[in-house]
């Protein structure tokens, strides 16, 4: 809830903004939600008035006549748009290519606002080759905000050898492209099977002369390299490790084989490794997750790793991932924090996943169904629960684009 600090400022805020505000013509505004805004500490029922597509007040009894339309919302949380930190979303037609400019990965407008998603991520499908490729082809004619990290391997994402080839892992390049293009946030190293440090290594290079955080898909090395290494040496404070309940051979998992978390992977986290979920389609595990939060340990951040493979297995979308941890003990809260504030201070785009007065107003609304319901994990077990967030509005910029019931709408008179 509110702080009693931050509630008064609430409120001094509220008043300050309505005389300024007096005459002020909403485009939309929502009634009665419970909003969640883990950056300004609000967790209450108010109301949220956009114009020119941004936030312009937060309060209690907002005026209706001043507004072209009104959702009510009551009943509903409304939230920051939500920010997916991984996904792939560099879809081509190139045959062979994988993730990278491919069949596999998913443009993204098609499967981002059903499920309240205002940015998303992509994880290392493109390099520094191919990154203008994905720009020109995607981020441009996305509604979507479309960011990136971009893969350490100058190819990209394309899989097979391409992903192996230590000549194509170039630091500089790797930095200035980042250095030119305000899309990008960071760096991927993903998929490499060798038994060097290099491809990390760059990355981290990489990430130092552009002041931008590493994501990294670790494991599958022959003969393995130390995850302890890893999160305690070779990353620094806000890089990311994404896949954090995996259970895959090639790479010791964050819960022991006794199901407690391992005391460096603690040390890590309170250390500023920000530990991810990036579900995926074989990378999140009840016998990690379910132990994991048991025993108090909670992901950073909440992602997908959407592509085709994931989305037809069991992670599906956004919001069932986000359920599957309300249901192993997250609160809503904290679910919602690790979906917005917490994904945008991460990819340090802190003006994003908030509903600040002069934000652009990228909002969800959900609710949240009770019942009994059925979740799987990458590696084929169930387990049932009884909450599922379920998106009704999605709203990008100010403008509805996501509407699953109708709730903004004029009823219908029959005529």
């Amino acid at each position: 809830m509110i702080t009693k600090i931050n509630k008064y400022l609430f409120f001094i805020i509220y008043f300050a903004l309505s005389i300024n505000g007096a005459a002020q013509k909403y485009s939309l505004l929502i009634k009665g939600g419970h909003v969640i805004d883990p950056r300004n500490k609000i967790d209450t029922t108010t109301d949220v008035a956009i114009a020119d597509g941004r936030i312009v007040l937060i309060g209690y009894h907002i005026d209706e006549s001043k507004a072209e339309k009104v959702i009510d919302a009551k009943g509903f949380y409304v939230t920051p748009g939500l920010i997916d930190i991984h996904t792939h979303n560099f879809f081509g037609t190139v045959p062979d290519h994988y993730l990278c400019n491919s069949f596999d990965a998913l443009p993204p407008d098609g499967f981002t606002f059903r499920c309240g998603v205002t940015t998303v991520v992509d994880a290392g499908s493109s390099g520094w080759r191919t990154f203008k490729t994905f720009k020109e082809q995607t981020i441009m004619h996305s509604k979507t905000r479309v960011l990136a990290f971009i893969n350490i391997v100058g190819e990209g994402m394309r899989g097979g050898p391409y992903e192996q080839n230590l000549n194509d892992m170039d630091v500089k390049m790797t930095g200035l492209t980042i250095l030119q293009n305000s899309e990008i946030v960071g760096i991927k190293v993903a998929h490499y099977d060798g038994a060097e440090w290099d491809p990390i290594k760059r990355a981290v290079e990489a990430g130092k002369m552009s002041h931008t955080p590493v994501m990294i898909d670790f494991g599958e090395h022959e003969p393995s390299l130390s995850l302890e290494e890893l999160v305690l040496k070779v990353l620094r404070a806000g890089d990311i490790f994404t896949h954090a309940f995996a259970n895959v051979n090639g790479r010791m998992s964050v819960v022991d084989d006794s199901g407690r978390v391992r005391p460096y992977i603690r040390e890590a986290q309170n250390r500023g490794i920000i530990f991810d979920v990036g579900h995926g389609g074989a990378s999140f595990a009840f016998c990690q997750a379910a132990h994991a939060t048991k025993k108090g340990f909670f992901p950073n951040t909440i992602s997908t790793d959407l592509h085709t493979g994931s989305m037809n297995s069991g992670m599906k979308d956004m919001n069932n991932v986000m359920s599957k941890c309300l249901n192993l003990g997250m609160s809503i809260q904290q679910v919602i924090d690790c979906s917005t504030w917490a994904a945008a201070k991460a990819i340090q785009r802190e003006q994003l996943g908030n509903l600040s007065v002069g934000a652009v107003a990228d909002i969800a609304i959900f609710y949240l169904r009770h019942g009994k319901f059925g979740f799987t994990d990458a590696y084929g077990y169930r387990m049932e629960g009884s909450k599922k967030l379920e998106c009704e509005v999605t709203i990008r910029a100010g403008e509805i684009v996501y509407n699953l019931n109708g709730l903004s709408c004029p009823s219908w008179d029959g005529k």
